[in-house]
């Protein structure tokens, strides 16, 4: 049975952009077009993928997996379930950074992800030395071909990718400048695991032991033996975590302050190492 564009997106039982969204996806075309041609024939093909992406997205799977992309920062980034999705708050993380960078600064990234973070911070200042981690091989192929397709590929090939676990992902003792992460911080009885997209996104890349402080704990624990001196360390966390990172990081030797996100909330720590 055939059916226009405009049919197969009014019959969607979604929320018009989200309806629009995947149709773009299914179809590859772009909104203007799908408005131009909105009363023309959609093909079977188009027609069946859309459907299936409909039915998935009612059972929750997140936009940003049936699209295959999130922005963030700016930049269309590629995603898929072995990634977190790239989240508004993250680019405080980012701002972050960029502000406290000196010029040429050595940047290490400890969980790359999607690349998101390294890949943004190499499109943003070209003069950066990065070096990105991650312990999941399809995250760390993902990241490399965000950072070719958005930072083009010479910029792109010259962040240093890592496969590993936190610090044991380097071949080197080196230090760096500036250490940069968005680890998992999520609470185990956390009750958000339950709902929303948190339900379909990787939980070894959400969640983290000992109230979810256990992978923030290794990364400010093993930052001094890789910072320069007065080199800095800048952590995404829980909005009700922030007194407890800034405790860690004193122990370890920081002078430590908060940074809030758009909402208020306590999002990104920075530590100095003194000395």
């Amino acid at each position: 049975m055939s059916a226009r564009y405009d049919d197969l997106l009014a019959a969607a039982p979604l929320p018009r952009l989200e309806g629009r969204m995947l149709l773009e996806a299914a179809s590859g075309r772009d909104r203007t077009w799908l408005i131009a041609h909105g009363d023309e024939t959609a093909p079977p093909a188009v027609r069946a993928g859309f459907e299936t992406m409909v039915a998935e997205r009612l059972r929750g799977v997140p936009i940003a997996y049936l699209t295959g992309r999130r922005e963030f920062f700016g930049r269309m980034f590629r995603v898929d379930p072995s990634v977190l999705i790239p989240r508004p708050e993250t680019e405080l993380l980012v701002h972050t950074t960029l502000e406290l960078a000196p010029p040429g600064a050595s940047v290490l990234e400890l969980g790359t992800g999607s690349g998101c973070i390294a890949v943004t911070l190499a499109c943003e200042r070209d003069d950066l030395v990065i070096t990105a981690t991650e312990r999941d091989p399809r995250a760390l192929d993902i990241a490399r071909d965000n950072a070719g397709r958005l930072c083009g590929l010479a910029r792109g090939r010259s962040i240093h990718w890592r496969l590993g676990d936190w610090y044991d992902a380097l071949d080197t003792a080196g230090r760096v400048d500036l250490i940069v992460s968005n680890p998992p911080y999520v609470a185990p009885a956390d009750p958000h695991l339950a709902s929303g997209d948190l339900r379909f996104e990787p939980s070894a890349a959400l969640v983290a032991a000992e109230d979810g402080l256990a992978d923030l704990d290794r990364i400010i624990t093993g930052a001094p033996g890789r910072l320069v001196a007065g080199g800095r360390l800048a952590l995404e966390h829980g909005f009700d975590q922030a007194a407890r990172v800034r405790d860690r990081l004193q122990a370890a030797g920081f002078e430590a302050a908060t940074r809030c996100d758009d909402a208020g909330h306590e999002r990104v720590t920075v530590g100095r190492l003194r000395g």
